[in-house]
């Protein structure tokens, strides 16, 4: 017995490959990206003392700023406000040839009205960034002292 012929119209072989031909467009172009993150803290010292303790608490809405410099050498800055547990994050997606070499973090304000002399005057982090793609720098925790040390500091 014959079959009828579908009425059907057959897929291009074009059609037919499109997916596996996204898939390795997409791969090729992700082989030659590459992706940083910077991330740090920033904590109230409540007595003032330089030292992290259980007095001591997270400020919420810190500014930080982060200037780097790629490997072909453009400045990129960014800034960042710390999240509820006193944690910011920059992070970017760029060529592996225009990557972060080195960079500088430091902190920028604090809206807690409690809490806003920076702990240190030289409080900047100069870094490089030598980390491969998809790792993480963390920077020290910035401090920032209240205007009063509470009297259970002395």
């Amino acid at each position: 017995m014959a079959t009828a012929p579908s009425s059907l119209p057959r897929p291009s072989l074009f059609l037919l490959h499109l997916p596996l031909l996204t898939f390795l467009l997409a791969a090729a172009l992700a082989a030659d990206a590459w992706t940083g993150e910077i991330h740090g803290r920033v904590v109230c010292d409540v007595c003032a003392d330089s030292a992290i303790g259980p007095e001591d608490h997270v400020l919420k809405g810190a500014e930080v700023a982060v200037l780097c410099i790629t490997k072909s050498g453009e400045v990129i800055n960014y800034q960042a406000f710390t999240n509820s547990k006193g944690i910011y994050t920059i992070a970017e997606t760029m060529p592996e040839s225009d990557r972060w070499d080195s960079c500088l973090a430091r902190p920028i304000s604090s809206f807690h009205h409690h809490c806003t002399r920076r702990g240190d005057a030289h409080s900047a982090v100069k870094f490089t960034y030598n980390k491969q793609s998809g790792n993480s720098h963390s920077v020290k925790t910035f401090l920032y002292k209240p205007t009063n040390v509470p009297l259970y500091c002395s």
